[in-house]
């Protein structure tokens, strides 16, 4: 892939991983609120800890670089959930405008990967060496 191309994904991914895991890491913080706040909107505690999980482990990879591809998908449900069930009443501006960029940036990436220093990377070139001796 051209190597411009390489850089503005791995800094999208990177990007999007410190915030994503940001997000998970303050719902871990407070997580009696955040299953309160998944309650009001009438979803049980188990999915306050599942989308704590994917924001946080999800970030942590994309990061890394490790399962880029599942990552950026498993954030672009979370975040489709966000902007349905909670942000989408608020309109646009104020409302669902971060969300839809955090959106965008995770279905990017769960069609193109990030290759470019990630973990990934290095394991694959680890597996080629053995398979290839």
């Amino acid at each position: 892939m051209n190597n411009r191309v390489e850089w503005s994904l791995l800094i999208g991914r990177v990007i999007l991983g410190m915030i994503m895991v940001a997000h998970g890491l303050q719902k871990i913080m407070n997580m009696e609120q955040t299953i309160r706040m998944f309650d009001q909107i009438g979803l049980p505690p188990i999915m306050a800890y599942t989308t704590t999980v994917i924001e946080a482990a999800g970030g942590l990879m994309l990061i890394i670089g490790f399962y880029v591809i599942p990552s950026a998908v498993a954030l672009a449900v979370t975040m489709l959930g966000a902007i349905i069930l909670v942000k989408f009443k608020m309109g646009l501006i104020g409302g669902y405008e971060f969300p839809l960029v955090l959106l965008a940036l995770s279905v990017m990436l769960s069609i193109t990967g990030s290759d470019k220093w990630s973990v990934m990377s290095v394991l694959d070139k680890q597996r080629r060496k053995v398979t290839s001796v």
